[in-house]
């Protein structure tokens, strides 16, 4: 084989962690079973913000972005997050923040043991499994569904892909 050609597939194992563990949750790349929604994590920006992670789904095929934040809340606190849909921005009512709310809800993370835990924050290691229990359900019923937008059912599991950037 030729040797540039090795050196760029090492080159290529060293920029992106083959496993969890290896990455940061803030750069995680994740697919749902049939693979056809990515979930990816993106660093917050600022030590000040009020949540832990943001991360954004796309559908394969589509222009369709939602986003999401991950704020710890309730009792006993623990990371929930909130998928949006076309969200106005500025001063927004609780009625509009409503409307374009796809899901709403603790996140889970699974590891290879099979062992339930809360998301944590964007600076440790990146989960095995997200779980977003009953996103596929809810996506189906917001604004986010429809011609032109998603219509293929999400999984509520997502699995560690890869390592952004």
């Amino acid at each position: 084989m030729d040797g540039r050609i090795v050196l760029f597939f090492f080159a290529l194992a060293l920029a992106c962690p083959a496993h969890a563990d290896e990455c940061s949750q803030a750069k995680a790349v994740y697919a749902d079973e049939a693979g056809g929604y990515e979930l990816y994590f993106e660093p917050v920006g600022s030590e000040a913000a009020v949540t832990s992670n943001h991360f954004k789904i796309s559908l394969t095929g589509t222009s369709l972005s939602l986003n999401g934040v991950v704020m710890a809340s309730g009792e006993p606190e623990r990371p929930n997050g909130i998928v949006m849909h076309d969200c106005p921005t500025g001063d927004v009512t609780g009625a509009e923040l409503a409307a374009c709310t796809v899901w709403q809800g603790p996140i889970y993370t699974v590891d290879g043991a099979g062992n339930v835990g809360l998301l944590q924050g964007e600076d440790a290691p990146a989960a095995e499994k997200v779980l977003l229990p009953a996103f596929g359900p809810s996506l189906r019923a917001s604004t986010a569904w429809g011609k032109g937008k998603a219509q293929t059912d999400s999984s509520d599991v997502f699995a560690f892909k890869g390592c952004a950037g």
